[in-house]
């Protein structure tokens, strides 16, 4: 996905001698051999500035790495989503951490309602998140079991940040419960492989680090679940995104049909 940085360690790591070094006496070496890792230390940390802003691609799995998540990508694609689906952003789900976040970004846009599932305890809440629980928009519960809706209860369902802490024996209750309560289709927000690292906070709060598959997996679990593709979406989706040059490097993004 990255690309490494060899040229820079092509032009460092040579073999080079410093010309005169040698002639120097040992307290004139000495500074000079000081001077030159100085010197060296702000070549690689310009280098990697600027690495990091050559394109969304690096900066994204640079910021991956330090332990983002999805959820924030949901709102960098909220205006391609709002293309892609129309009318279906109007009752929007949210499933995932940090749900209180993006419901309370979703009800600032016009003509759209929003709730969220927050699959973990909310101990370190805020008043406005309390504030969302005790009106029920949003609910804390597992979604290894059934979620806490009818069929069709909303137009779109968007999960970030939780099918990865799920093994495969739970994806094949979550997934169905996706499609049930949504009208016109699901998306996932996931990781990519090899993308992120956990840290010890998320080890504790979900039990386990986040298994991030490739999508390759994804689709053939997709298939063998027997949940549709929404292509349609993706078509509108990916047309949008490319206008404005987005392009999600640090989170996959399927989108998939709701049962008929």
């Amino acid at each position: 996905m990255s690309r490494r940085p060899s040229g820079l360690s092509r032009r460092l790591g040579d073999g080079a001698p410093v010309p005169f070094m040698g002639s120097l006496p040992p307290k004139s070496r000495s500074s000079s051999i000081g001077l030159v890792v100085l010197l060296g230390a702000f070549l690689i940390i310009g280098y990697l500035y600027n690495y990091s802003a050559s394109g969304p691609d690096t900066f994204h799995t640079l910021r991956f790495q330090a332990g983002s998540s999805c959820t924030s990508e949901i709102f960098q694609a909220l205006p391609y989503l709002k293309n892609a689906y129309g009318d279906s952003m109007r009752k929007v789900l949210h499933v995932g951490p940090d749900t209180c976040t993006v419901v309370s970004r979703l009800l600032r846009e016009d003509d759209t309602e929003a709730w969220g599932v927050e699959p973990y305890d909310l101990d370190d809440a805020d008043a406005k998140c309390n504030s969302l629980v005790r009106k029920g928009i949003v609910r804390v519960s597992d979604i290894k079991f059934p979620l806490p809706y009818r069929s069709k209860s909303f137009s779109l369902v968007i999960v970030s940040d939780a099918l990865d802490y799920l093994s495969p024996k739970y994806l094949n209750k979550t997934l169905p419960e996706l499609a049930r309560v949504s009208s016109n289709g699901f998306i996932i927000f996931s990781g990519y492989p090899g993308q992120r690292t956990f840290k010890v906070d998320e080890l504790s709060k979900f039990g386990r680090p986040a298994k991030l598959r490739s999508a390759t997996w994804w689709i053939r679990f997709f298939v063998q679940s027997k949940i549709e593709e929404n292509e349609d979406a993706i078509k509108k989706f990916e047309l949008a995104a490319a206008k404005k040059h987005y392009q999600s490097s640090g989170c996959q993004i399927f989108h998939l049909k709701s049962f008929i």
